[in-house]
């Protein structure tokens, strides 16, 4: 699939920084909310941007390489966490509602069939990926066919009035997809992208990096993206792929989560980079490789709260200091709205 992302209007900084610098506070003072504004407004090519119908949309699949054990969890463990989100009782279930957040739960690839009036959006390639311990994690058409289905998706969201979106997913195994992308990707040693996952101790953190390392050195094709996606990937991860380079073709603000989010995004930028204009990184996770994946995006998250849960919950835990950033440029007054003597070292143009 072809994607084309235009950049955000970048000559309207000019304007909304002096819109933000006459309002009624000291130039600054507000941090990084007025990056934020400023990133907004260039994106929607307005003074005045708007939040509408702030969504998230959780992927979930399962991996073949579960079954090699890279995770302490069963494979089954995906499935019922999907049911979870079904019936509302996980974390980002909680988060989402406490915020105004709409959530949809997408079956990308799980080994399981839901009930049609489950509320899941099926989109299920598969029931889950193979192990690519052996071989690819799934075939070429599968790939092309995830790619579409996440972009698909996307535009229904933005058709029905949507201009945020965030991305969550569940997979067990996934972390080891995320590590491997980030290994590929930015070419830095696999023993520094492999992490606890799930909560793996020592010993169990030792034999998954073990079994990464017997995946990559059975890889024997060329290192292109899309084969990276195809032999190392999840459905879920391609999915989002998909969605974020559509969400960007559409201009929308994609609020990127943490480790799996950002493989993703990883990869979604070396198929086109302008993708990143369009990011929000709402949180560091305490994954340890999340932190290479920032430093190679040159990004900046909003919190740091040593979550690493996934699902999402960093965007939707984020959300609120989003609006502020919307908030305070639509709602603050300026010096000369509120008659408010303005320091003599700022001078309107």
């Amino acid at each position: 699939m072809k994607f084309n992302i235009e950049k955000p209007n970048t000559e309207l900084k000019e304007s909304l920084r002096h819109k933000i610098d006459f309002k009624t506070k000291p130039i600054g003072s507000l941090g990084i909310l007025e990056d934020l504004a400023i990133q907004i407004g260039c994106i929607q090519n307005s003074l005045s941007p708007e939040l509408k119908n702030p969504t998230i949309m959780v992927f979930a699949a399962d991996h073949g390489i579960a079954l090699d054990g890279v995770s302490p969890y069963p494979q089954e463990v995906t499935w019922q966490m999907v049911a979870n989100f079904l019936n509302g009782g996980a974390a980002i279930n909680v988060f989402s509602r406490q915020n105004g957040i709409d959530i949809k739960i997408i079956d990308a690839g799980v080994n399981h069939d839901f009930d049609k009036n489950s509320g899941v959006i099926n989109a299920k390639i598969d029931y889950g990926t193979k192990s690519y311990l052996s071989q690819a994690a799934m075939s070429q058409d599968q790939f092309e066919h995830a790619l579409k289905q996440g972009a698909d998706l996307i535009e229904k969201i933005h058709h029905n009035g949507c201009n945020i979106i965030g991305f969550g997913e569940m997979g067990i195994g996934n972390t080891s997809s995320a590590a491997i992308l980030l290994h590929y990707f930015t070419n830095l040693d696999l023993r520094e992208c492999v992490g606890r996952g799930t909560g793996w101790n020592d010993e169990g953190l030792k034999k998954k990096f073990e079994i990464l390392s017997k995946a990559i050195s059975n890889y024997k094709t060329e290192n292109t993206v899309e084969n990276i996606l195809t032999h190392f990937g999840g459905f879920e991860i391609v999915m989002i792929v998909g969605a974020m380079l559509k969400a960007a073709e559409l201009k929308m603000i994609i609020l990127v989560d943490g480790f799996i989010i950002s493989s993703a995004l990883l990869a979604a930028s070396k198929i086109n980079s302008t993708v990143l204009d369009y990011c929000i990184y709402t949180h560091k996770s305490n994954e340890s490789g999340h932190k290479h994946m920032l430093e190679c995006l040159n990004a900046r998250a909003i919190l740091d709260l040593e979550m690493r849960l996934g699902e999402g919950t960093g965007v939707a835990v984020a959300y609120p200091l989003i609006e502020s950033a919307v908030n305070f440029l639509n709602q603050m007054a300026s010096f000369e709205d509120a008659g408010v003597s303005n320091s003599d070292k700022v001078t309107a143009s």
